[in-house]
């Protein structure tokens, strides 16, 4: 059998205008339609979420470096410090100088202190921000998948021509629909 295109595509429009005529089909139609936008925007939203785990995720490694920089040099200077305390601790014409260095030391400690301190909190901070967002991720990951079930149903609704089946379509897009607001309101 010969493969003719203008036949073809006369046939796909005499489909479309009976499709037209008939309510039940023009229904399911639109309800397709509406899933394919939720489930595109759930999996466009769910893909932004995925990138800002990521991108939290590398910001508290990034502070957990800091942090541990920070407290190397706290202990470099912790080393020195005491250094110091033996050297004013032992007799002799530089004494003075060495117990101002210990006591310049011991500074330049505390403020690495804050330091590391503060990059820990931030490291903290990035880590509960990145959980946020892996849990959204999942959530919308669900929210696209029942959206995708819906449209599914709803083919097989217009092959079949069951009713039951599209309500069971639309079912599954109200499920997909209350995780998306979820992933957001939680």
């Amino acid at each position: 059998m010969a493969h003719d295109p203008a036949l073809e595509a006369h046939e796909h429009t005499e489909h479309a205008e009976h499709a037209a005529h008939d309510p039940f089909i023009a229904r399911i139609a639109i309800t397709v339609a509406v899933l394919a936008v939720a489930a595109a925007a759930a999996g466009s939203l769910e893909t932004v979420e995925g990138g800002r785990a990521l991108g939290a995720s590398s910001e508290a490694v990034l502070a957990q470096d800091k942090a541990t920089d920070a407290w190397n040099e706290y202990q470099a200077e912790s080393l020195k410090k005491h250094l110091y305390r033996i050297a004013a601790d032992t007799p002799g014409p530089k004494s003075d100088e060495y117990r101002q260095t210990e006591r310049d030391e011991a500074s330049k400690q505390a403020k690495l202190r804050i330091v590391a301190l503060n990059e820990e909190k931030e490291r903290d901070r990035m880590l509960v921000e990145s959980t946020m967002h892996e849990e959204r991720h999942h959530w919308l990951t669900g929210a696209a998948t029942l959206f995708e079930i819906g449209i599914a149903m709803s083919t097989v609704a217009i092959i079949t021509r069951k009713r039951w089946l599209w309500l069971g379509a639309t079912c599954f897009g109200a499920l997909g629909g209350v995780l998306l607001a979820v992933s957001y309101l939680w």
